[in-house]
């Protein structure tokens, strides 16, 4: 997969299949998209193009709004597409000149001259243009000028819960996260650097990786602990995630996100780390000493493993 940061140096483009959206997640719903624009490319013999856009069109529309949450970092998106073995990711950076587009400029002067299309493959909500004026009604009536083919995906059904990626975060917000990851189709993913902590969970006999993560828009599920998965240099390893506000340490800051590594013990700070999330374990919650603490952090060490086994 080549990804194109921007729309500059884009190559000439012969005919391909084409998909547009922001891709949050990259959920099953995407997944069905991509496998579609990927059997039509085989149909026609030419190549895929997932187009995107970075940073979130809602951050640049709604400036002032900071309730957004996204499923992924732009990292994680990438990392994501390149699984799905698509040929072009193409980035592109919304701007408040992109979103003042008409929708007729658009289809005009970003989807047929940069990108040249015979078949454009989108979900059944997509809108885009200046007011999201432009729908899958406006794209089928520029079909003929604009020489391509316009196809519509549905929305998704799983266990009778049409796909979206507002349903998948209220999931991962309540601590759904088997709900969540079944909308997703893989685990979902925590990635940040690991930074110095306090060293709590040393003296109590879990020590932590304590991770930062570099994206103040990126959703970070309900306070608890987790049975997760933890990959540090493309090895993965058993582990058990807390998010919280450590309530029996009320002099510490606020929010910390940490994982206890299962049979680890190297020095991994500074480095960037992934945790994929499996399942729910706990809430939060106060405990009156540091035994008491313990105690339960052995208890939920058995409760991953058990989960993390099954």
């Amino acid at each position: 997969m080549k990804v194109h940061n921007g729309l500059d140096g884009l190559p000439e483009f012969n005919r391909p299949v084409i998909t547009i959206g922001s891709f949050d997640g990259v959920h099953s719903g995407h997944q069905k998209l991509i496998e579609k624009i990927k059997s039509e490319a085989t149909e026609n013999n030419t190549e895929t193009i997932v187009i995107t856009f970075d940073p979130h069109p809602r951050q640049i529309v709604f400036p002032k709004d900071k309730t957004l949450q996204l499923l992924n970092t732009k990292e994680e998106k990438i990392e994501l597409f390149e699984k799905f073995e698509i040929d072009h990711l193409v980035i592109v950076p919304f701007t408040v000149a992109f979103s003042q587009q008409s929708a007729d400029e658009y289809i005009e002067k970003f989807l047929i001259e940069k990108f040249n299309p015979a078949v454009i493959i989108i979900g059944h909500d997509h809108k885009f243009g200046l007011n999201r004026s432009g729908d899958i009604n406006f794209l089928k009536w520029h079909q003929e000028k604009g020489n391509y083919k316009i196809i519509e995906i549905d929305a998704q059904q799983i266990s009778d819960i049409t796909i979206s990626s507002t349903k998948i975060r209220n999931f991962l917000i309540e601590g759904n996260i088997l709900q969540a990851n079944s909308l997703l189709g893989y685990n979902y993913l925590l990635t940040g650097n690991v930074k110095h902590g306090e060293r709590i969970g040393h003296t109590l006999g879990f020590p932590t990786a304590n991770i930062y993560i570099d994206n103040s828009y990126k959703l970070v599920p309900k306070y608890g602990v987790y049975a997760s998965k933890t990959t540090v240099n493309g090895k993965c390893y058993k582990s058990m995630l807390y998010i919280g506000d450590r309530p029996s340490y009320r002099h510490l800051p606020n929010r910390t996100i940490e994982v206890n590594i299962f049979d680890f013990q190297e020095d991994i700070y500074g480095q960037d780390i992934k945790v994929e999330i499996i399942d729910f374990i706990r809430n939060d919650q106060r405990f009156d000493n540091q035994e008491d603490l313990a105690a339960q952090l052995n208890k939920d060490m058995a409760s991953a493993v058990s989960i993390l086994q099954a």
